[in-house]
């Protein structure tokens, strides 16, 4: 146990003042740097984001350009995520904390010539919010994307080379788990878990500390430790930036997690969409083993562990819990009624505890620092922080963590950026397809699992989507409840056959075939579907049309009544129109329409008969002079 130890602090030591040096304010980087192995580090995000922008284009053009100029003591580093995905591919040159955005390979060469060579730093491909009007370089932490960002479960997302678990090391990984099993008791670790508050940030925010205490009075010969990395909510990516980032922080969790109930197995069930997640974990587990940090005797006490991973195929069902076990166990993913609980009876029919990747990012930072300065943070209720992927009609897409407490308003208008092109803010979609629209008189709730459930949305996993005056809610409940429909297992009646009745009333009122009794049925059905449903992708498979339909009912009366989209985005309730002042007869439009809808005379304004149109689009595509629009 103390070799162990002891080859820990070595490598801790070894590797801090070099990756230390990247969280340099600017004032403290010279004094530094003089102490570090490279005269200089450059961090280039390497997750999915950054990547499908060409992130790996720069590193490229970044290693070719420091070879051919012999430069050795300059450091390339792929990590994690930054956080500010709208602007990737990011790269950020210490000691300075230059953080260039939308780099190219074009722009690296130019770094490495003018900023690395010369140090005169390119300050036209700066992230302009860094950039001071006096030209001064100011740090993250000043600009409104960071400002009132807390990093806890990404704190070593954009920092560490994920893939090097000696950068990990060096900034304090495994030592909480040493800790837990040289100093604690299970029940000692179990408890500080409770009064830390940390609850699941899957979505039902079920308390952790709660949950592992279930699952180690459960008496048995095997119980196992699940993480739940299959996020399937469109427009969520939190928990694959946090394994791509730091996938340590993750496999250390649930070894401390598999030491508190008393498991020595351990799986973490990841999409197999996530190449880049799923290849950092592989990498990760290796080097656990290696080091006697996953596997038998860690730290040479009795205590046993190991971690496999099993890859899902994409079903939005496997996010239940036990349908994710039912899975793992090689069948067909379906959920199980409960009672008995997975902490009763989960995976293998053994006890079994299931938390998600975010609250696993918690775990060894709360044992390391203590239950009071985690729960310190957040509200009386929902304490520490949440992570949001923000997306949708947002400025600054891209993945943010604040504390419990935080309202919407301050992630949409200050750490957001706003609605891009001058648009009013209408609604923000929660929870993704289980969750709810959160209309803009309460664009000032505090984000918590309270404050959300009350206005009709819920927490989730934390995918955050933003929408902007010209979205249609009614085409919004429609979209994701044709997810809903896709992705429903069909295992109980309830969800099989009333999402697609939810479903056929929907294109009903986008199609103007409904009346106003469509709305009463919709909402008995919900009703319904809420307590009858086997598993909670039914049970709040409505809850996107309930929310919408409370909120924005309006709009549900105009769709039917009026036969109107005010939105513009339901085809079937549009015509398309002509504009008498800018059409000039040119005829084009009626010598491609297919049914012979658009009738005029040459040099003469035409004139489209709606009942013949058949809506293709030929005539605006054709109209050289913008006259064609859609009413």
């Amino acid at each position: 146990m103390t070799m162990t130890l002891n080859r820990l602090t070595e490598i801790k030591q070894k590797n801090q003042e070099l990756v230390m040096v990247r969280k340099l304010v600017a004032s403290q980087a010279e004094e530094m740097a003089k102490h570090t192995a490279y005269r200089k580090q450059i961090l280039v995000c390497g997750g999915t984001g950054c990547t499908s922008s060409g992130s790996k284009k720069v590193i490229d053009a970044l290693e070719k350009e420091l070879k051919a100029k012999n430069i050795e003591d300059v450091l390339v580093v792929k990590t994690g995520c930054f956080g500010l995905c709208a602007l990737g591919p990011i790269l950020i040159v210490y000691p300075e904390g230059a953080f260039y955005s939308q780099a190219t390979p074009e722009g690296a060469k130019r770094i490495v010539d003018e900023h690395i060579i010369n140090g005169n730093i390119c300050k036209d491909l700066l992230y302009p919010e860094t950039v001071h009007e006096d030209g001064e370089i100011l740090p993250l932490s000043k600009t409104n994307f960071y400002a009132k960002q807390m990093r806890i479960a990404l704190k070593n997302c954009g920092v560490i080379d994920p893939e090097n678990i000696e950068e990990y090391i060096a900034l304090d990984g495994y030592f909480a788990l040493h800790k837990v099993l040289t100093e604690m008791t299970q029940d000692q670790v179990i408890d500080t878990m409770l009064a830390s508050g940390l609850r699941g940030r899957g979505g039902a925010g079920f308390p952790t500390g709660r949950k592992w205490a279930f699952c180690k009075a459960t008496k048995s010969d095997i119980k196992y430790v699940c993480c739940n990395a299959d996020e399937g909510d469109p427009g969520a990516f939190m928990d694959r930036s946090i394994l791509e980032g730091d996938p340590h922080a993750v496999l250390e969790a649930m070894a401390i997690a598999g030491y508190a109930i008393g498991a020595s197995q351990g799986y973490i069930y990841v999409r197999a969409e996530y190449p880049i997640a799923v290849q950092r974990l592989q990498i990760a587990i290796a080097q656990a083993r290696e080091y006697g940090l996953l596997g038998d005797n860690i730290f040479r006490t009795d205590f046993s562990f190991d971690i496999d991973i099993r890859l899902g195929a994409g079903a939005f069902v496997c996010g239940e819990e036990t349908a994710l076990m039912t899975s793992i166990e090689g069948k067909r993913g379906e959920p199980r009624p409960r009672p008995p609980f997975p902490a009763v009876k989960g995976l293998f029919q053994k006890p079994t505890i299931l938390n998600n990747v975010e609250t696993y990012a918690n775990v060894a930072q709360i044992i390391l620092k203590g239950a009071d300065w985690y729960s310190s943070i957040g509200t009386e209720t929902s304490k520490g922080t949440k992570v949001f992927a923000v997306g949708g009609k947002i400025t600054n897409v891209g993945l943010v963590e604040v504390p419990m407490g935080t309202t919407l308003r301050e992630i949409i208008e200050e750490i957001g950026g706003g609605i891009p092109n001058g648009k009013k803010f209408k609604a923000a979609q929660t929870g993704g397809p289980s969750g709810g629209c959160i209309p803009s008189v309460h664009i000032d709730t505090p984000i918590d699992y309270e404050s959300l459930a009350r206005i009709g949305s819920m927490m989730g996993s934390g995918g955050l989507i933003v929408m902007d005056e010209d979205t249609c809610m009614v085409d919004i409940a429609k979209f994701y409840m044709e997810f809903i429909c896709e992705e429903s297992c069909g295992k109980c009646s309830p969800c099989r056959i009333g999402t697609h009745r939810l479903l056929q009333m929907l294109d009903d009122i986008t199609t103007g075939k409904a009346t106003l009794e469509e709305l009463d049925k919709i909402e008995e059905l919900a009703a319904h579907m809420k307590v009858s449903c086997l598993c909670a992708l039914g049970q709040t498979a409505s809850n996107p049309v309930t929310s919408t339909l409370r909120y924005f009912r309006e709009e549900y009366v105009d769709h039917i009544v009026n036969k109107r989209c005010a939105a513009k985005k339901c085809k079937e309730l549009l015509h398309y129109q002509i504009d008498p002042d800018k059409c000039k007869g040119c005829t084009l439009c009626s010598r491609n329409c297919p049914v012979g809808a658009i009738s005029g005379t040459v040099k003469e304004p035409h004139h489209i008969d709606i009942d013949t149109c058949i809506k293709c689009g030929l005539c605006k595509q054709n109209c050289k002079f913008d006259a064609v629009y859609m009413e």
